[in-house]
């Protein structure tokens, strides 16, 4: 892709508390053995539906099996208390919350890593057997531009363009970056079925999920005008409602649960945009 990514912005989110790697061989300390490591995650939660899809992508059910949590978490801090025995093995007198996702290893009962995407390229790199991969050899920088241009271009512009209290050019201007990414997203999307291969890649992953976010989280705090403007991209719409009818996409969509998960979490104030979502996405699920 030659679209260029949006300047950093700060994600206002704590930094994963572990970033440990699965490598290839016992010299790593962990290294990939089918069964030793387990997924906890909520797919409620972006990340935690990241991750589920690579997963089905890559049929690792049995390899490393994952354990769904709900889509709200219990604890203060978006922490989930089943992981608590887990994040106080793995640090001394840990105080934080027991966030998700989490990849643990069951040989030493401590946690590998809470970092999202480390964990989907582990997963491919170290897992993925013979198939198609969603991380294709010499398809990373394209990765890396889809993931920042989703994390910074649609996920913080949507929540910065309908964040209450802002400053009305504050918000006009980070409408401005969210429509001027899915333009450029929409127009790269024409003629195309996936966005950088011919089959799905982590890119589509980064994408749908970013699609998910912003009709199902984001367009809740947005007017109707802007809404229209978002929907207006017919192109990136219908590529999401095709993949969100692929089985490693779809059966992992839990509406319920990230509209209970952004309840619990949000506090800002619902605008006209809240009305009616861009696509019937339970419709179009596969299941």
């Amino acid at each position: 892709m030659t679209v260029t990514p949006p300047a950093p912005q700060t994600a206002g989110t704590p930094a994963p508390a572990f970033r440990g790697r699965i490598g290839r061989d016992a010299r790593s300390g962990h290294y990939a053995v089918p069964g030793r490591y387990r997924l906890h995650l909520s797919t409620a939660c972006a990340d935690g539906l990241r991750i589920a899809v690579v997963h089905g992508l890559l049929g690792l059910d049995t390899v490393c099996p994952a354990t769904l949590l709900p889509a709200v978490p219990d604890s203060p801090g978006g922490g989930h208390s089943v992981l608590r025995p887990l994040y106080e093995a793995s640090t001394h007198r840990f105080t934080g919350p027991a966030v998700a996702p989490v990849l643990s290893d069951g040989w030493s009962g401590r946690i590998v890593s809470t970092h999202a995407r480390d964990i989907m390229r582990d997963l491919a790199r170290r897992f993925g057997g013979d198939g198609p991969s969603p991380y294709p050899r010499g398809a990373e920088s394209e990765i890396e531009t889809v993931e920042r241009m989703c994390a910074q271009g649609i996920e913080e512009a949507a929540q910065r363009a309908g964040a209450a209290g802002g400053e009305r050019a504050e918000r006009d201007t980070a409408l401005a970056t969210l429509l001027e990414t899915l333009g450029a997203l929409e127009r790269w999307m024409s003629g195309r079925t996936f966005l950088i291969r011919d089959e799905v890649t982590a890119a589509d992953v980064e994408l749908w999920t970013a699609l998910v976010q912003l009709d199902t989280v984001h367009r809740d705090h947005l007017d109707a005008s802007a809404v229209q403007r978002v929907a207006a991209h017919a192109s990136l719409w219908a590529y999401a409602r095709r993949l969100a009818a692929h089985p490693a996409f779809g059966t992992h969509l839990d509406l319920d649960g990230i509209e209970r998960r952004h309840r619990a979490h949000c506090h800002g104030l619902e605008a006209a945009g809240a009305a009616v979502r861009i696509l019937d996405w339970a419709a179009h699920a596969a299941r």
